[in-house]
């Protein structure tokens, strides 16, 4: 008897956690200004880059949310003396923020996994594969703060910080180079605030 009452005591409380702080589902799309950052990141500059995903917003209360997001994002970076040579390293970016929410403003902290889809360096009208060199999963962490609409449309600014070298070149002595992406997004999260 006790584990029935015990059951049917946790249902109810998901289903009123559930109507009463929602889940919601949104959509979001941006720009990355990215570059290499580190010990040895010498002659790096940023490069622009899109971003793009979906987020699943977690309420835990009025204030705080969980918030793990799938994202499609373009880093990165350029030469410092010739701006034809690029560096584009497509990630799927996994990072899973804690959301402080103060009224509309909101602020977001939390780790980021990265999957490197592909490596592509580029001179001028040429392309090469370059995967190989670069380690497929970097971890980071994602700090950030913008202004949610009671309607659902959503402004941010974050800072994605590598703290993984994201090289793999098995030199004795490999580069420390890091990921270092701030992100401009606009979001819409269907269901409202």
């Amino acid at each position: 008897m006790k584990k029935v009452f015990l059951a049917l005591a946790m249902v109810a409380g998901m289903t009123s956690w559930s109507h009463a702080q929602g889940v919601k589902v949104g959509i979001k799309g941006g720009i990355n200004l990215a570059t290499l950052s580190g010990d040895d990141a010498e002659g790096f500059s940023s490069k622009v880059g899109p971003l793009a995903g979906v987020a699943l917003n977690l309420g835990i209360n009025d204030m705080f949310s969980v918030q793990p997001e799938v994202l499609y994002s373009v880093k990165g970076t350029q030469s410092d003396e010739d701006s034809k040579a690029k560096l584009n390293l497509n990630y799927i970016d996994v990072p899973v923020l804690l959301k402080v929410n103060a009224g509309g403003l909101f602020f977001e902290l939390g780790p980021q996994l990265g999957i490197l889809a592909s490596a592509k360096s580029k001179y001028e009208d040429e392309s090469d594969d370059v995967k190989d060199t670069f380690k497929t999963v970097d971890f980071g962490y994602a700090a950030g703060l913008g202004y949610q609409l009671d309607g659902g449309l959503n402004l941010g600014l974050r800072y994605n910080g590598g703290i993984a070298n994201v090289f793999d070149l098995d030199l004795e002595e490999e580069p420390k180079v890091r990921n270092s992406a701030f992100q401009f997004y606009v979001g819409y999260m269907f269901g409202g605030k």
